[in-house]
């Protein structure tokens, strides 16, 4: 349960509700949680839509955990926090049992003209639900083209209902580390934190050199308000061992949802009896139907498998052929054994498997399949605006950011564009992330990433403070990816630059290179078509401590106004992007 202390960031949540409010303080919540509990015999319309508005709190929880800054978020929050996710999450799992209950005790109204059995399919935006119930015991029956899956003939002909319940969502894998405390900047030889201002005011060059094993924050201010604190981890933790067949969820993540599937004992059905309805009773509740037998004469015996057919949602990209998991709910992860004969229709979206028992299924993909990106472009749009452009090997991914709020413009996969729910919408960065990674397109590297992917590794005081310096100057001028920060060495960035007041595609010849380390920045002699790489110094070019500086030897007074009118809260948008694609070591 959460404590008032969270209250102050809770307010902030919107109304949700059907009938009202859903909670936006920590007693409503508990508050919420225990009433709801207590109500019982609710159809599962009713679920579907109140767990709508639950699923949107627990979004927002989720948002304020990351979007937080670390140093205002401290530990007991985090689990406060957490507890409640869960703690919703368990409930609204609870509400669909019993109303999975209620609906089997009516089995027999429900039942289909043709087949004579249960069959009833609700879909929701967050949620589908199918329900069979086996009311004629046809051993030669089979769902697999409705329902999405194909009985053994011992289930087929027992009182048994099956139920494929596909939450939309990933209710089921831990939940997503969050940060602690941020870290202070180690300079070398316990040199002083190094602050980077947006008052563009050039300081005076350092001699002091970054640390390659500094773990560091640099911090921003602009007219006396502070931007979030950046945080970069570098230091690596004991590394954790992957049992076999056991998914490791830093390298893969899951896609599409989570599939719970599950065989239910059919409770006695309702009789007609003159003017009364007879039902019996039981106390047991929602009972599951156990497949394989379980005693001890059938331990060593064989089963037939059960046969599951299941539709891809549309709102998903599997880039490649999925791995089909299980849960193991004893060890809390994610398997790939007792699944085989794994068939996958990529253009129908449609894979089919066969599994020994009842399983929650998920699909994994690959977490990094569209990294490292073969190459990146910043374009400004606009006052406060720019486009942002990714290119992987599967997609082309363009974002577009105005003021503090970004959109996905669109994802071109194979010449055609997809996602287009998510497309045209604006929001915040981190939620364009979050539904982006949920979508299954993931450009946005974790603190484990480095361990999956050839990365082109900088010291962070490079990396971090270019992105922020970029984000400085971003309304008036153009960067894109260079093949010479491959050779730049650890300690140095290099990138192109263009001044960029109009619409049309820089040429090539308005590009030059600059080279940065995040104390010292120069623009390079050679171009992106030079035979070998230089770190001598442009004709007539200097060397100077800050980006801002070297580039405005050469801009126009338009441009710089333009950069000096720039909205901090757009430079911060365009900042959050650049840490979360991190596009100077994972291109």
């Amino acid at each position: 349960m959460l404590s008032s202390q969270s209250e102050p960031r809770l307010k902030a949540l919107s109304t949700l509700g059907i009938g009202g409010t859903i909670p936006t303080v920590p007693q409503e919540i508990n508050t919420f949680m225990s009433l709801w509990q207590e109500n019982k015999n609710e159809d599962i319309e009713f679920v579907i839509e109140k767990g709508n508005q639950v699923l949107n709190l627990i979004e927002k929880l989720c948002f304020l955990l990351l979007d937080t800054p670390p140093n205002e978020l401290m530990e007991k929050v985090i689990i406060q926090y957490q507890e409640s996710i869960l703690e919703l999450q368990s409930l609204l799992h609870q509400k669909y049992n019993e109303a999975t209950e209620n609906l089997l005790k009516k089995a027999s109204t429900y039942a289909d003209s043709d087949s004579g059995n249960m069959e009833v399919v609700i879909k929701d935006k967050n949620i589908t639900f199918c329900i069979w119930g086996n009311l004629k015991k046809n051993p030669r029956y089979s769902t697999k083209e409705k329902s999405g899956f194909d009985l053994p003939k011992t289930v087929a002909t027992s009182d048994v209902a099956v139920r494929i319940l596909h939450t939309h969502y990933d209710h089921i894998s831990p939940l997503q580390h969050i940060p602690k405390l941020h870290l202070k900047v180690q300079a070398p030889e316990s040199k002083p934190e190094l602050t980077v201002l947006y008052d563009m005011k050039e300081e005076k060059e350092g001699e002091q050199k970054g640390g390659e094993d500094s773990n560091f924050v640099i911090e921003k201010e602009s007219d006396g308000r502070k931007v979030a604190p950046l945080q970069v981890a570098t230091d690596e933790k004991e590394e954790e061992i992957i049992g076999e067949n056991v998914v490791d969820l830093h390298q893969f993540t899951p896609v599409g949802g989570v599939y719970l599937i599950d065989a239910l004992k059919l409770p006695p059905q309702a009789k007609q009896i003159k003017n009364w309805t007879m039902v019996e009773l039981l106390d047991a509740g929602l009972e599951t139907y156990p497949y394989p037998p379980e005693s001890e004469e059938t331990e060593d015996a064989t089963y037939p498998c059960i046969g599951v057919t299941l539709r891809l949602l549309d709102s998903v990209i599997f880039f490649e052929e999925p791995v089909v998991a299980r849960w193991d709910s004893a060890d809390k992860q994610w398997r790939t054994d007792c699944i085989s004969d794994i068939k996958y229709k990529m253009k129908e979206k449609q894979i089919s498997f066969d599994m020994n028992a009842f399983y929650t299924i998920t699909l994994i993909q690959d977490a990094h399949l569209n990294m490292p990106y073969q190459s990146w472009e910043l374009r400004p749009n606009g006052t406060d605006e720019l486009l942002f452009t990714v290119v992987t090997a599967f997609a082309e991914v363009q974002m577009q950011i105005k003021g503090n709020q970004c959109m996905l413009s669109s994802i071109i996969v194979d010449g055609s564009e997809q996602l287009s729910h998510l497309t045209g919408k604006w929001t915040s960065p981190i939620d364009l992330t979050v539904a982006l990674k949920k979508a299954g397109v993931n450009i946005f590297p974790s603190d484990y990433s480095y361990k999956y992917v050839c990365v082109n590794t900088k010291t962070p005081l490079a990396e971090v403070t270019t992105y922020q310096q970029m984000a400085l100057v971003a309304s008036a001028f153009a960067f894109s990816w260079s093949k010479w920060n491959l050779a730049s060495g650890q300690d140095q960035v290099v990138f192109k630059v263009s001044e960029y007041l109009k619409t049309d595609a820089v040429k090539d010849e308005d590009w030059s290179l600059y080279m940065f380390n995040g104390q010292r920045a120069q623009r390079l002699k050679i171009s992106e078509t030079s035979e070998a790489f230089s770190e001598e110094l442009a004709e007539n070019t200097e060397f100077h401590s800050t980006l801002y500086h070297l580039i405005k030897d050469f801009a126009s007074e338009e441009a710089i106004e333009k950069v000096k009118k720039t909205s901090c809260l757009f430079i911060d948008a365009t900042y959050q992007l650049l840490m979360a694609t991190r596009v100077l070591t994972y291109s």
